[in-house]
């Protein structure tokens, strides 16, 4: 064919006929086989998984795979052109096919990336850094084929060049060094996954892991606001993970109730009688009159003082009722920690902290759960005669200053 198109004289006609017929193969060859390959992927479908068969339609990568057929017309077409004008269709041609297998490449890995998202094993072990990073270097190189074909040099002189300029690289790419080091991290010691409940108060981030790229790490706040930390940084500073937390299935309740240590006192016959009502307190209290009653049998000196023997006090039996409350709480992990114990005494009274976990992590049920079981046991502190601490407001300052008037004579 190539001595037919020289046999004729006329170079315009002849340019024509080379560009009519490499066009036409460029034209048949992508046709055919876009055709074959759609018609292979409908075969792939049923034996692939759907979001797979998405996954390739949405990033196009069976159209991009299509222009690799002209790309390959044009690289062999090169025979055709005089030899005046070989140089420059190759170069041409070149540039062509490395575009054409970059994008690929791109939308092949994007496509990747898309369905290993679909997977459950995408929260333990997020690759979109890798990929990101892969993307970054495909590019690279293909930016340095482009313009090595340009120039008319050979890309690999360049690229064995490359460790003079290597200094500047890590300067340019630093960021880039560092976050990808920091995701090797992330996913060797499972550090962070995308639905974490993350604190990072150096960034002001609390909320859940939205996306973890190569570069950045996003985290939705409660506020509905988004926080983009850059990965490296993360690694850098301490944060707090709730993973632990949600797999565990119970969140904890760590919270006091300050009483005023004015209001302790020893219960008295009537009252521990009255308490007896109460089905929680109905066992302790039998044992503890038991105990108490062969004690100050046994010591005489036990009438003469409240102090020589053993006595029921009102804080101690509201401590015990705390415990029985919790101890038959449904909402909490009986297998838990569950305890209700003393703080040390300050100027706000004595604390009595409740320390038990719920058995639903969800934040909105959690704080249910916490608001009533505090709103029991605050009304319930009425029952045993006692108080909780609060500091004095204008209010009780203008009954103290009221109570101290003397009464007005008409």
């Amino acid at each position: 064919m190539n001595q037919w198109i020289n046999a004729i004289d006329n170079p315009w006609m002849e340019w024509s006929l080379i560009a009519l017929f490499v066009l036409a193969g460029a034209w048949i060859s992508f046709h055919l086989t876009r055709l074959i390959l759609v018609r292979l992927i409908h075969r792939l479908s049923s034996r692939m998984a759907r979001h797979a068969t998405e996954a390739l339609k949405q990033h196009r990568v069976v159209e991009m795979l299509s222009w690799i057929a002209p790309a390959l017309v044009f690289y062999h077409a090169v025979l055709l052109v005089p030899e005046g004008y070989q140089i420059p269709f190759e170069r041409a041609s070149h540039i062509y096919l490395t575009l054409v297998l970059m994008i690929f490449i791109g939308r092949l890995l994007s496509a990747t990336m898309a369905i290993y998202e679909q997977l459950p094993l995408k929260t333990h072990h997020p690759i979109k850094g890798y990929v990101q990073l892969v993307k970054l270097i495909v590019y690279l190189f293909g930016v340095i084929i482009v313009f090595t074909t340009l120039l008319g040099v050979s890309p690999w002189g360049v690229l064995s060049g490359l460790g003079a300029l290597m200094a500047l690289l890590l300067l340019i790419f630093r960021d880039t060094i560092l976050s990808f080091l920091a995701s090797l991290q992330i996913a060797a010691n499972d550090l962070v996954r995308v639905g974490d409940w993350i604190e990072a108060p150096h960034f002001g981030a609390d909320g859940g892991v939205i996306d973890i790229a190569l570069h950045h790490i996003q985290v939705q706040n409660w506020d509905r606001t988004i926080i983009t930390i850059p990965t490296y940084k993360l690694v850098e500073h301490a944060f707090k993970n709730w993973r632990g937390m949600q797999q565990s299935g119970g969140r904890r309740i760590m919270r006091a109730i300050w009483l005023d240590i004015n209001s302790f006192r020893f219960l008295t016959a009537e009252e521990i009688e009255r308490l007896e009502q109460v089905a929680l307190l109905r066992g302790y209290l039998q044992e503890k009159k038991e105990a108490i009653e062969t004690y100050n049998r046994t010591h005489p000196e036990a009438g003469r003082s409240p102090l020589n023997g053993r006595h029921l006090s009102n804080i101690g039996t509201f401590r015990a009722y705390a415990s029985a409350y919790l101890a038959q709480h449904s909402a909490l992990r009986q297998d838990m920690t569950l305890m209700v114990r003393q703080l040390a005494p300050t100027a706000q009274g004595l604390g009595l902290e409740i320390y038990c976990f719920t058995a639903d992590t969800a934040w909105v049920n959690y704080e249910a759960i916490q608001a009533d079981i505090f709103d029991h046991l605050l009304v319930a502190l009425g029952e045993f005669d006692l108080r909780v601490f609060q500091n004095p407001s204008g209010r009780d300052f203008t009954a103290l200053v009221a109570a101290d008037r003397p009464p007005s004579t008409p």
